[in-house]
């Protein structure tokens, strides 16, 4: 059988928001890449896909540092696509699994990259998957954007000095990955008297997820990585009250 390589979004944490396509691939592929940030770090999309199958997989571990030196993360994207190529050329069909979505935000474009740049003839497919800010706009029962509005979507850890800018130009806003930020942006929100107007969700599609409008009740919490901000200038109604778990202290 010919090797094959799966960009497969599982969703934002919930098992049910698996798409059948994704499922159906899932049965299929005998490798699973685990992509890592560190060694003593869950893949969190690993914990979505466990127990769905009862298959059992090899499994790839991809290490991806964090870091925001360009040399040291092209460089262990390559590598990481080396590993995958080497494993499709003997036959395997590797998933990369990845919370979300694949082509957005997600580390498999950078691998997905290296080999186009570097080995065009292997046979790639990417399956989408429902996004985090798509789930949680689901939660609060208020929709991202109607009719004319603008979307905006940020991520936090780089994008708080156009903050300013992209609230007055924009209609609706999202900030991705928004823990370390918070308190940052609940100051700037008052300043533009918009504190009111934004709600932050934490681990999505968990069993601990969290949602509130209150920015103030989370100064000094430690905050989860899986949390975003969503930040509407005509005001945020629906359910936004805190759901099941809480945050640590």
């Amino acid at each position: 059988m010919a090797g094959k390589f799966y960009g497969l979004g599982v969703g934002p944490g919930d098992p049910g928001l698996i798409t059948l396509k994704a499922f159906r691939i899932l049965e299929e592929v005998d490798t699973l890449c685990v992509p890592r940030s560190s060694s003593d770090r869950d893949s969190l999309a690993l914990q979505v896909v466990t127990g769905l199958t009862g298959k059992k997989y090899q499994r790839l571990e991809l290490s991806f540092p964090m870091s925001r030196e360009r040399t040291v993360l092209e460089e262990s994207w390559a590598a990481a696509g080396e590993e995958v190529a080497r494993k499709v050329r003997r036959g395997h069909r590797v998933a990369f699994v990845t919370i979300g979505d694949p082509m957005f935000y997600s580390t498999f474009g950078y691998v997905l990259r290296h080999l186009r740049s570097c080995h065009p003839d292997l046979e790639v497919e990417t399956v989408p998957g429902v996004t985090a800010m798509s789930a949680c706009a689901s939660l609060s029962g208020v929709p991202l954007a109607e009719g004319e509005e603008s979307l905006a979507v940020l991520p936090a850890v780089y994008g708080l000095d156009q903050l300013e800018d992209v609230l007055k130009r924009f209609d609706n806003v999202v900030l991705m990955k928004v823990n370390k930020k918070v308190e940052e942006v609940a100051e700037l929100l008052e300043k533009l008297g918009m504190k009111n107007r934004a709600v932050y969700f934490s681990r999505c599609g968990y069993g601990d997820q969290y949602v509130t409008a209150d920015l103030d009740s989370l100064k000094g919490r430690r905050l989860d990585y899986m949390s975003l901000l969503i930040i509407k200038k005509r005001g945020f109604s629906g359910n936004t009250g805190g759901e099941t778990g809480g945050l640590t202290g």
